[in-house]
């Protein structure tokens, strides 16, 4: 049985896999649905983020399965999400 090795990504790379603007994803996305430690991290603790594409993907996806159209929830820190 083998494991598959995750698959990372810098910003550019992302962006181009979900169709948003770099710049997107750096000043909306990240640390707002976009996690440190759950979807990305900081190799060597630099300054370098690489985002883990199975788990922004898995994310990405189960937020359209399970939420209602215009239903709004704010992400915590945990992964979880607070409905308002």
């Amino acid at each position: 049985m083998t494991t598959e090795e995750p698959t990372y990504l810098t910003t550019e790379e992302l962006s181009t896999r979900i169709k948003y603007d770099v710049r997107t994803i750096r000043e909306r996305l990240k640390d707002s649905v976009l996690i440190e430690g759950i979807h990305y991290f900081r190799p060597f603790g630099g300054r370098k983020i690489l985002y883990i594409w199975e788990r922004v993907q898995r994310d990405m996806m189960s937020s359209s399965r399970h939420q209602p159209t215009g239903m709004s929830a704010i992400p915590m820190a945990n992964g979880g999400v607070l409905h308002a």
